[in-house]
């Protein structure tokens, strides 16, 4: 089976994960600050805090924003789950944002154009969390530039997208917005097997990130409310949770961030010989916005033939070709339909879904297994 994505673990990442094995420290030690600096140097961020996973980034990210019960918080309805759970974890309310039809991010538009009604309503969202689909940037100029308008703050998550760039900066510089996540799940662009991270200019919005990551707990006796007791005291000042990295996985995040750069640079060549041979079928791929580079976590494509999708999708799975769908529109999952979303409320991502599939993409993938994916879809097309 060709796989639709897959990590490349190289012998520098087994040592040093072994080296930690071999160490004193397995869980709190000093690959986690030695990894969070490493993507503030390579982003432009000030601030890093690393987590067990992005949907802990993103409910952590949520939290330091202050979000609440009664808050709103809109996202993308084309996106996986996690990017609107995270505000029901807070206790706010979640709405969506239509996609643009072609790139099925975030429409910036479809955004300025729910604004205004919800300002004559009295319900603006606290916060706004823009999804980077495929490792494409969405507009963040123009959403930010609305984020100032109407008062909200902007989470981007950027699950999809370490390594790409916006307008000439790295995604997670955080320059349009107030946090950004990251992900280093096993098919993401880097990998420290689970992990993920939440990057910020502000230094109150990292020590609030770093307090709701472990339990809400403080140990500089600065910030204490009672005299300090000892090396051994310590207080609780949130209600937090257990969402820390290990040692273990910091250590792998950390060496599999040299190979960055070659990873977005591979996945990026193969994305182009994916793009030449398309231009002959009746497909059109998802291409990221001009002045941007996408890290390109996924190669998606829109079928003109979207009522043979499945027929599709099936053929090529069975000749061994793990194709996939990214993503069933949020909105229309059972839990949140439940909460009174309907088939319908959002066009164009529901239009967007119907068409789009997802071509194996990663930086090991061999150049005969590309074209046996190529020959294949073709034949199908055909």
């Amino acid at each position: 089976m060709i796989p639709y994505g897959r990590q490349d673990i190289s012998q520098d990442d087994i040592d040093a994960v072994v080296e930690v094995l071999q160490s004193d420290w397995l869980t709190q030690g000093p690959n986690i600050p030695a990894f969070e600096q490493a993507l503030c140097d390579y982003s432009g961020a000030k601030f890093a805090v690393a987590v067990n996973s992005a949907t802990s980034a993103l409910h952590i990210a949520c939290l330091a924003l202050g979000v609440a019960p009664g808050d709103r918080v809109w996202t993308s309805p084309i996106t996986f789950v996690a990017s609107a759970n995270c505000a029901l974890y807070c206790g706010a309310t979640v709405d969506f944002v239509d996609v643009d039809p072609s790139t099925g991010n975030m429409s910036s538009e479809a955004l300025r154009i729910k604004l205004i009604q919800a300002k004559s309503q009295g319900a603006l969202p606290k916060v706004v969390i823009p999804v980077h689909l495929c490792g494409h940037s969405c507009d963040m100029a123009a959403i930010f530039e609305l984020g100032k308008e109407y008062g909200f703050k902007i989470i981007e998550d950027a699950s999809h997208g370490i390594g790409g760039s916006y307008q000439g900066h790295k995604l997670g510089s955080c320059g349009y917005s107030d946090i950004t996540v990251f992900s280093f799940h096993p098919v993401k662009i880097i990998t420290s097997a689970e992990g993920g991270m939440a990057l910020t200019r502000s230094r109150l919005l990292a020590d609030k990130l770093a307090l709701f990551r472990s339990h809400g707990i403080r140990r500089d006796p600065d910030t204490m409310l009672r005299p300090n007791e000892g090396d051994w005291y310590y207080e609780q000042h949130e209600l937090g949770f257990n969402y820390r990295m290990t040692d273990l996985h910091a250590a792998l995040g950390l060496s599999q961030l040299n190979r960055l750069d070659h990873f977005v640079a591979e996945r990026n060549r193969l994305a182009a010989i994916y793009d030449s041979y398309c231009s002959d079928l009746p497909v059109t791929p998802v291409d990221p916005l001009t002045g941007s580079q996408s890290a390109r976590h996924l190669y998606m494509i829109r079928l003109h033939q979207s009522e043979r999708r499945r027929e599709i999708f099936d053929i090529l799975r069975a000749k061994g070709i793990q194709v996939h769908v990214h993503y069933f529109p949020v909105h229309l999952q059972p839990y949140y339909l439940g909460r009174g979303f309907k088939e319908g409320d959002f066009v164009s991502a529901e239009a967007f879904y119907q068409q789009i599939l997802t071509l194996p993409l990663y930086p090991t993938l061999a150049s005969s297994d590309q074209q046996r994916v190529i020959n294949e879809l073709a034949a199908c097309l055909a």
